[in-house]
């Protein structure tokens, strides 16, 4: 949205400047993500029209940057995997949980939930949450109300990480259903009511939503300090620089790397962190026409790119990657393959799969101008093709759409028409969980029942992760894990390219925000003067 449409909405005018504990979030998304309850746009939408407003069983424990976010008590007070059947988990409910429109949470809003994501057949069906949700849930088999306090969950196959897809299961109150004459079109006019921190006050379709303090929080010690977010889709980088300058938005995520020093001299805070974060290209092996299917190209293309100089490009945003996980990481576990900027090992292994200069790789990939985690997916794509180019002779050119048709093509089978014409994706991924693991590359997960986009399937992979799944114990679930990682690495169904480093810039009128180890980020202590 350009700055004239800020205006409009009165956001650049003093007296809204002055209006106190009002913060304004410029997000890198297209349009405002969904407001029923479970947000499109990918992670950012979950990250500020998502958790901050709709609460799960589970929820991230934000409270220590220290370390990568893990899992605390949310909806459910309790959960516990049955010990004579690992296939069914139990949770208990928390009491004394109100909707923002005052209606209590119970079992059978649980359950009413549930059968909106999962039953196709149930009146509250909505289709976008549902595809949304099953893509992110893939191993749910049935659920059930034991007592008012109590819900029991089964899956398809014992998953020892399973409350790790539970997080991302949003509870909305079904009177914004019935209030709204039963449409979710009405619903999102309106805004739904969930349980969090915060409640949605304003929608402006395409333009902007508020959100207001929720006076009745249950969880008394975490109630915000904010009076106001208002969250504003700005996909352009350089226009929500030009926001933030002017004094339109307190907050801008993703700034330009160029402007990150000159931002600092002016006195903004700017703040990075390591997180769960990749941002790779797909590959299709799947398809009718791909080069991919040969494991060769694959590992020669990660060793054909120079990710130091992507990470300069990126004023060092970015660390590069050579894996799913970091190389720090417990669980990366012990490949053959390390891959570096090799370009003589990158064409000898081409050569070997039957290109050349006189029959070079020749690829299509679709990617995005903008949007959760993409960082500046535009100047870094230009980047990789002429890399590429110079290196291994590797031609690429580009098919580019919105964001949402990408998250949209993650979900589509290898031959559908909105892919037919590419070889390989460039959407970001989170690395944050073996839940996350599993919906991107067991062979369960190729699309429409997850996002192996790729079709990759690997043996040792599968077995190792099956012994990850049984473990009761973490350090048989850490073993399984980074021997799984190592395939994920030996034989690649993605070009490692970099992780990201999260980069905001704010206003030096924000105060008590700190940049934690995941996708998502804790509003609740932010304020502003």
């Amino acid at each position: 949205m350009a700055l004239a449409g800020l205006a409009a909405l009165g956001l650049g005018s003093t007296a809204e400047a002055q209006q106190p504990r009002t913060l304004r979030i410029a997000m890198t998304a297209s349009d405002v993500p969904t407001t029923t309850g479970m947000p499109n746009n990918g992670f950012e939408g979950m990250r500020f029209l998502g958790y901050p407003i709709f609460e799960a069983l589970t929820l991230w424990d934000l409270s220590d940057p220290s370390k990568p976010a893990g899992l605390r008590p949310g909806l459910a007070e309790s959960w516990e995997q049955d010990s004579t059947n690992p296939r069914v988990w139990r949770f208990t409910l928390r009491q004394g949980v109100t909707f923002h429109d005052g209606t209590p949470f119970t079992a059978d809003s649980v359950i009413w939930n549930l059968d909106r994501y999962f039953r196709n057949d149930s009146p509250q069906f909505e289709a976008g949450g549902s595809g949304i949700t099953r893509a992110r849930v893939t191993i749910l088999e049935s659920y059930r109300k034991i007592d008012d306090r109590t819900i029991e969950m089964t899956t398809v196959r014992p998953a020892s990480y399973f409350p790790y897809m539970v997080v991302f299961i949003l509870f909305t109150s079904p009177q914004s259903f019935e209030a709204a004459g039963r449409d979710w079109a009405r619903v999102a006019t309106n805004g739904a009511a969930g349980t969090g921190p915060f409640r949605i006050t304003r929608f402006v379709p395409r333009q902007s939503v508020e959100l207001s303090r929720n006076d009745n929080y249950w969880d008394t010690a975490r109630r915000a300090r904010l009076d106001r977010i208002v969250l504003l889709p700005i996909p352009e980088a350089n226009t929500r620089l030009a926001a933030l300058r002017s004094g339109q938005v307190d907050w801008i995520e993703v700034p330009p790397p160029d402007a990150i020093q000159p931002l600092r001299a002016a006195g903004f805070q700017i703040t990075t962190g390591s997180y769960p974060h990749v941002w790779p290209w797909f590959f299709q092996m799947g398809g009718n026409n791909t080069p991919f299917r040969d494991v060769r190209v694959r590992q020669a293309l990660n060793y054909c790119i120079d990710r130091d100089g992507l990470v300069q490009l990126l004023a060092g945003t970015a660390e590069p990657s050579v894996g799913w996980l970091k190389p720090n990481d417990p669980n990366f576990g012990n490949p053959q393959n390390r891959y570096r900027f090799d370009p003589a090992r990158g064409r000898a292994l081409l050569a070997e799969a039957g290109f050349n200069a006189q029959r070079p790789l020749s690829f299509r990939v679709m990617i995005s101008p903008s949007g959760s985690g993409q960082m500046l997916p535009l100047p870094m794509n230009e980047y990789l093709q002429q890399n590429l180019r110079e290196a291994c002779g590797v031609n690429v050119e580009f098919e580019v759409t919105d964001w949402s048709n990408l998250l949209t093509a993650t979900r589509t089978s290898a031959d559908g028409a909105a892919v037919r014409n590419v070889q390989s994706l460039n959407p970001s991924s989170p690395s944050s969980d073996p839940s996350v693991m599993a919906r991107y590359f067991l062979n369960a997960s190729r699309p429409p029942n997850g996002f192996n986009w790729p079709n990759w399937q690997d043996e040792a992979f599968e077995a190792a992760f099956a012994r990850l799944e049984a473990a009761r114990t973490p350090a048989e679930a850490n073993a399984a894990y980074a021997e799984a990682h190592a395939r994920l690495v030996d034989n690649p169904p993605w070009l490692y390219i970099v992780h990201d480093l999260n980069p905001r810039a704010m206003s030096r009128r924000v105060r008590g925000f700190t940049s934690v180890q995941s996708w998502f980020q804790d509003l609740v202590p932010v304020d502003i003067q």
